[in-house]
């Protein structure tokens, strides 16, 4: 199944869960030992599998069992990072001010 912007979050979730259980398998680590391997319950794997819900903590202490963890970066970027930093003679970005209004003298044209 592919999740795009219309895909709802229970099928998010079970999706990641298919996809997480077939990984484990190839690794291949039964859920007991993944279960050792990231200290949390085997009822947790066991529901996470089945594509229920978890603890954000729980998902990425699975992760870092499986060592899937680093993906976590491009999930969230680092905004504070941007390609332009890497370019040579490249500023970081200042915030704008605001103009100072110039003020002239205004006549409706009829004055001498």
């Amino acid at each position: 199944m592919r999740i795009d912007e219309m895909t709802d979050a229970g099928d998010i979730l079970k999706e990641l869960a298919r996809r997480f259980k077939l990984y484990r398998i190839e690794c291949p680590l039964t859920q007991a030992d993944l279960a050792d391997k990231s200290m949390v319950s085997l009822s947790t794997v066991k529901r996470f599998e089945n594509g229920e819900d978890i603890s954000l903590a729980k998902f990425i202490r699975l992760l870092q069992a499986l060592d899937l963890h680093r993906h976590l970066e491009v999930l969230i970027a680092d905004q504070s990072i941007r390609p332009h930093a890497f370019l040579p003679g490249s500023k970081p970005k200042q915030r704008a001010r605001k103009k100072p209004v110039k003020r002239t003298e205004w006549k409706w044209g009829d004055e001498e």
